[in-house]
């Protein structure tokens, strides 16, 4: 079976990985890395290639950053291209960037059989562009892999066929756990000068929390008060720092003496950074997952999650960006009364092997229809 996976997004790439290497391993598949290139930046992209093993891509299309609009269409524009010179058998994307959508319109389009990994994921805001990629893609995916109950339960309400839902795991907790021995050989803390379960972790990059002035400033105002109590890490986006520059708040940033305003990490540094951090305060969703594998208490600094299953069984608590609410979150976990969290069920690192047998045995079931059509 030749497939082509996609990856676009610093994400896509700790997903991917897995996938990739449990093709390999089954030895069935010519898996083919597809970059689109809408992270290019070094920091965001290059060094995951190295950390996470993965082959180079065989082809990117290199689109860079514009609007989503403007990144969608001509990401659908290179890979319509693509797809007719490969002729393959199966497009694989995952997550919910542009990439995602873009490469899943496309193979639709044209007929090519489609899988999204990370299916059925809803945080019932439509103001996020990222729902409206999931929404889409998994009305066109053939194959729906899901990481959850509340998965399954959302794609079944809107009308996808049981047969496509396939509740197989977390791809991203696979490359989690394969990688752990080779994360506590990072020096990270000692370049940083940092002693374990002693700092905060911050990720901050979605447009909702630094795109908007108002809000933006209601985090810097609760990181001012925690930075005082305990270092916060924080590991810049470049979105984040355009921002931070456009609206005037460089200064506030650079007098917190706490805050240390750092390059993007590859993904075993921060790995090592994250598992040995007393907490982690984020608006991304993939690091509400690992902080729930790794047992570290989570704050995102979000209204809603589309992984719900990470505050339910998990460390994450949602703070949304009230400051008083973030910094009293913090406190109670600095005082040592964080969410302790379970793994949920099959969050085991045998996800990829499992999308790979059921697209193996898909593959083989075709290949006996079409025989028996051939013989009449």
């Amino acid at each position: 079976m030749k497939v082509l996976n996609i990856v676009g997004a610093r994400p896509n790439f700790m997903k991917i990985a897995a996938i990739i290497r449990a093709m390999l391993e089954q030895g069935n598949f010519e898996p083919i890395l597809i970059h689109t290139g809408q992270h290019y930046d070094v920091n965001m992209s290059d060094t995951f290639f190295h950390d996470l093993s993965l082959p180079q891509p065989a082809i990117c299309l290199e689109v860079g950053s514009g609007s989503h609009s403007w990144q969608t269409a001509q990401i659908m524009i290179r890979f319509e291209k693509l797809l007719i010179e490969q002729q393959p058998d199966l497009v694989l994307v995952v997550g919910d960037v542009n990439s995602t959508i873009a490469c899943a319109l496309v193979a639709a389009k044209m007929h090519v059989a489609l899988a999204h990994v990370e299916a059925g994921l809803r945080s019932f805001d439509r103001t996020m562009p990222e729902e409206i990629n999931r929404l889409v893609t998994d009305q066109l995916s053939d194959y729906l892999f899901t990481t959850c109950g509340e998965a399954n339960e959302n794609l079944r309400r809107e009308g996808i066929s049981e047969e496509k839902i396939h509740f197989v795991g977390n791809v991203m907790v696979d490359t989690l756990l394969a990688h752990l021995e080779r994360a506590e050989q990072s020096d990270v803390l000692q370049r940083l000068g940092l002693n374990g379960r002693s700092y905060a972790v911050l990720i901050l990059h979605r447009p909702s929390n630094v795109e908007v002035r108002s809000t933006l400033v209601h985090i810097i105002e609760a990181l001012e008060v925690l930075q005082q109590q305990v270092p916060v890490v924080f590991p810049a986006h470049p979105r984040t720092m355009k921002q931070l520059a456009s609206f005037g708040l460089q200064n506030r940033v650079a007098n917190m003496d706490g805050l240390r305003l750092i390059e993007p990490l590859g993904y075993l540094d921060f790995l090592h950074l994250m598992r040995h951090s007393q907490l982690t305060l984020t608006d991304s969703g993939g690091i509400q997952e690992e902080t729930t594998v790794l047992g570290v208490p989570c704050l995102t600094l979000r209204e809603n999650t589309e992984r719900p299953v990470t505050v339910s069984q998990g460390t994450n608590t949602l703070v949304g960006a009230d400051p008083e609410m973030i910094v009293a979150e913090s406190r109670r976990i600095i005082s040592g009364f964080g969410k302790k969290g379970t793994r949920p069920e099959l969050w085991d690192g045998k996800a990829a092997e499992r999308i790979v047998a059921i697209l193996a045995h898909a593959s083989s079931l075709e290949e006996v229809s079409i025989a028996e059509r051939d013989s009449w």
